[in-house]
């Protein structure tokens, strides 16, 4: 049948999961990092995932799909509440504890020093041209990652110029503005630090917009962390 369903523009799609929550019907899901129409009869069409778009992604189309299935929808969810203890419908907000493993953790017994280079380091508040930018190794990392990765200033931030935010919290798309942090300045590579949770892909995808989009050669890189501080890749 013709009727009315969602689009999603994955270009515009900036992985920050926001639709995936507001969608009541469980119809969009979030698949490498970016949201995806799951099954169109889940849908309902009333697009109450629409305003919460931050990046426009989303609009109504007609097209060939299959009916909205109310029972179909009501099975999946009663489903996933059984099996699933994310009350907050994302991967990424599942509570569960973390096993801490005891080592050399008393500030007498060990010093750390910063190895924060600059200020601000929130990518909100820092400027598009700076004294610190250039022949910087840029580190663009999610808010979380130091908190997940104990050895992050030492593994991750020395020598380099840090970046940090959340596409989820902050509810913007970081591209445009690290576009003009990489054309304005002589950045020389950049490390993305990233979780594996798959809002996080929002922060992965704005870095790789940004340096194709400045039409520079840029060595670059992403990490993933795991929730429980591993590096994954």
């Amino acid at each position: 049948m013709i009727r009315k369903i969602i689009h999603i523009d994955e270009e515009k799609c900036n992985g920050c999961g926001a639709c995936a929550l507001a969608c009541h019907e469980g119809a969009i899901g979030m698949v490498n990092g970016k949201a995806k129409l799951l099954r169109d009869d889940y849908c309902d069409g009333l697009g109450d995932c629409l305003p919460t778009c931050p990046t426009g992604a989303i609009s109504f189309v007609e097209r060939e799909a299959a009916a909205y299935d109310e029972k179909a929808v009501q099975e999946a969810m009663q489903k996933k509440q059984e099996n699933n203890a994310c009350t907050g419908g994302c991967p990424g907000t599942s509570p569960q504890q973390i096993r801490i493993t005891p080592g050399l953790s008393s500030l007498s017994m060990v010093k750390a020093e910063s190895q924060l280079a600059q200020w601000p380091c929130q990518i909100k508040l820092a400027p598009v041209n700076a004294s610190f930018f250039n022949g910087a190794k840029l580190l663009i990392a999610a808010d979380c990652s130091a908190y997940a990765y104990a050895r992050m200033h030492e593994d991750f931030m020395k020598g380099k110029v840090t970046l940090i935010g959340c596409p989820k919290l902050d509810g913007v798309d970081y591209s445009e503005k690290l576009t003009q942090i990489i054309q304005n300045n002589d950045i020389k590579s950049a490390t993305i630090v990233r979780m594996e949770v798959p809002c996080c892909g929002g922060l992965e995808f704005a870095a790789k917009k940004a340096l194709q989009a400045s039409g520079k050669f840029i060595p670059w890189q992403v990490v993933t962390i795991s929730i429980d501080g591993n590096v994954l890749d």
